[in-house]
């Protein structure tokens, strides 16, 4: 019964979910917490590896989800359900792409669609962010704890680096080492 609601589960997040895979990632949070498969904790983990594992976000974070709930057979069925929406959308589209491009119902939707995505983004930031600088609330106590600073130090670091165009391995990297270094300090 898990594998048909996993891949089922995943099947919803891929269908109505576009902007990619950090527009997902609400999607995903809820319908996991909801389920109770994962914790905040564990999703975020889940995140932090999805990203610096090889491959888009949406299949990772949909096989790693699979596997911890079914094993092999479980990341199969989550994968497949994530997947095989965009597939079927894709080859929609690029056979009537060419003839509808010059629509003003493509244009609108494609118009609409990308502030949208970009709000899914910021929601998941927003969500993600929270659970990384204040996993207890938001509280004042939060602010003498050593972790939210290098927490704080870290994300500036990767956010300049960003901006400076320093390739995302590299600041994947470093902000791995950061992470290691402040484990054995705190």
């Amino acid at each position: 019964m898990i594998f048909l609601e996993l891949f089922l589960t995943f099947l919803k997040i891929g269908a109505f979910t576009f902007g990619g895979g950090f527009a997902m990632l609400p999607f995903v949070q809820e319908a996991v917490l909801q389920k109770g498969w994962m914790t905040s904790g564990e999703i975020l983990d889940f995140i932090a590896v999805s990203e610096s594992t090889p491959g888009p976000f949406a299949i990772n974070i949909s096989t790693f989800v699979g596997t911890k709930m079914g094993g092999v057979l479980g990341a199969a069925c989550a994968t497949l359900g994530v997947v095989v929406p965009s597939f079927v959308i894709i080859l929609i589209v690029a056979k009537f792409y060419e003839k509808f491009k010059s629509s003003k119902t493509v244009s609108g939707v494609m118009s609409g669609l990308k502030p949208a995505a970009i709000g899914l983004i910021l929601g998941a930031v927003v969500t993600v962010g929270s659970a990384v600088f204040f996993p207890a609330g938001l509280t004042f106590k939060v602010f003498e704890t050593l972790s939210f600073y290098v927490s704080l130090v870290i994300f500036a670091a990767a956010l300049i680096m960003s901006f400076k165009k320093v390739h995302p391995i590299i600041i994947i990297c470093i902000s791995a080492v950061l992470g290691i270094a402040s484990g054995y300090l705190l």
